[in-house]
């Protein structure tokens, strides 16, 4: 079935009567579909219907199997882009009465975001008069890139942002 989508019309399967046809060293324009194949025969190339949707459907005069070629290598170049790895920043949120169970709990969350490539945005954030304990904030941050030095290193140190305090770990290649 996926071969179908892929076929295109060559020579003689263009059942049109009139091709928009396009190419090297070719006058763009609209021709007469027996014109288009006299032009293709004496290059020595093939017509080949790129887009069957308009009207009239638009014709390459270029030679087949390298018409396949470049459709494949582009398709390859396409999927190469596809499955590049893309990083993705994930976020640990703390505040400064942060407990030590949940601390070791986000920190292991943090571990796996690294190791799968991923970078780690983690910030304290501070509710109404919290933000008289920035220090506890600061100090837990720092706290947490030290205990990710062997597989992250520290992007961006900690720093304050309204009632938020943020730190961002990338990982080590």
């Amino acid at each position: 079935m996926a071969k179908e989508k892929d076929f295109q019309k060559i020579n003689r399967q263009i059942t049109s009567k009139e091709v928009r046809l396009v190419g090297d060293n070719i006058e763009p324009n609209v021709y007469s579909i027996y014109t288009a194949l006299n032009m293709s025969r004496e290059l020595g190339l093939d017509l080949i219907e790129i887009n069957s949707n308009v009207n009239p459907p638009i014709c390459k005069i270029e030679d087949y199997k390298k018409f396949l070629y470049d459709k494949k290598k582009k398709q390859k170049d396409l999927e190469k882009k596809n499955k590049q790895n893309q990083i993705e920043v994930k976020e640990l949120r703390f505040t400064s009465n942060t407990d030590e169970h949940d601390f070791n709990f986000k920190l292991n969350h943090a571990i796996n975001f690294l190791k799968k490539g991923d970078k780690v945005k983690s910030y304290v954030f501070f509710k109404g008069r919290e933000i008289v304990y920035k220090d506890k904030g600061e100090i837990m941050l720092l706290r947490l890139a030290e205990e990710l030095s062997e597989i992250g290193t520290v992007e961006s140190l900690p720093k304050m942002e309204g009632n938020k305090m943020y730190m961002t770990i990338k990982p080590k290649k």
